[in-house]
C-alpha cells in the first residue's frame, strides 16, 4: 500500500464513522482502506485499470472496474454519504458530468486535484517548459493530465454550477496554505454539496 498521504487524514475529519463512500479513480485502493480502517466506512472504488483493481483486492478494498467518462448511471441517487474523487478530476474530460454525478449519487463530494497556477509550475512556464513536480509528476508527452485548471478556475466553476463550497483545504506539499491558495498551494481540496433552494 502507499505510504499514506496527508490528503487523507483531512478526507477522513470530513467522513463521519460508518459512512457509505464511493471512491472514483481510487487507484489501488489505498484510501478505501485508510477510511475503512479510521472511519469503518462501507463502500466501493471505482477503478478503470485492471492491474490496480487487482491491487484493490490484495489491499481488502471492493472495487468495481468503470470507466467514469461514462458517468455513474449504475447508481441510485444519494446512494453513498460521500463520493470522493482524490486527485483524478484533471484527468476527466467529461469534468461538469462527474461533479453533477457526484452530487447526484452522494449526499456530499469530496474533490482534491492539482492547482495549474501554483507559483512553481507558473515559473516553470515562464522558463519555458511545462510544469514538473510531485503533484503533476509526468512529462507533457505522457500525462494522464487532460484538465489544466487553477483553484479560482475550480471555484468559478462551482458558481456557475450551483455547487457549494462547504470547507477546503489547500498545501505546499502536505504545509497548509491557509492564504492565497491559488498561487502558493501546489494541491487544493474541497468539501461539496448542492445549494440549498431558498
Amino acid at each position: 500500500m502507499n505510504r499514506q498521504r496527508h490528503d487523507f487524514e483531512v478526507i477522513a475529519r470530513w467522513v463521519s464513522p460508518g459512512e457509505r463512500v464511493l471512491d472514483l479513480g481510487c487507484g489501488d485502493g489505498s484510501l478505501l482502506a485508510f477510511l475503512q480502517q479510521r472511519r469503518q466506512v462501507a463502500g466501493y472504488g471505482i477503478e478503470v485499470d485492471p492491474e490496480k483493481l487487482v491491487a484493490c483486492i490484495r489491499n481488502g478494498v471492493n472495487a468495481l472496474q468503470i470507466d467514469l467518462e461514462d458517468g455513474l448511471r449504475g447508481f441510485e441517487d444519494a446512494q453513498f454519504d460521500h463520493v470522493i474523487m482524490s486527485l483524478s478530476l484533471q484527468a476527466v474530460h467529461q469534468t461538469e458530468q462527474i461533479l453533477d454525478e457526484m452530487l447526484r449519487v452522494g449526499t456530499e463530494a469530496v474533490v482534491s486535484f492539482p492547482n495549474f497556477g501554483y507559483w512553481r509550475h507558473r515559473q516553470a512556464i515562464l522558463n519555458g517548459r511545462m510544469p514538473v513536480s510531485e503533484s503533476l509528476p509526468h512529462q507533457w508527452y505522457n500525462t494522464p493530465n487532460v484538465r489544466f485548471f487553477t483553484i479560482a478556475d475550480f471555484e468559478a466553476l462551482c458558481e456557475a454550477r450551483g455547487i457549494e463550497i462547504r470547507e477546503c483545504a489547500a498545501f505546499d506539499d502536505d504545509k497548509p496554505v491557509p492564504e492565497e491558495a491559488n498561487f502558493l498551494a501546489n494541491v487544493a481540496m474541497y468539501r461539496l454539496g448542492r445549494k440549498s433552494v431558498a
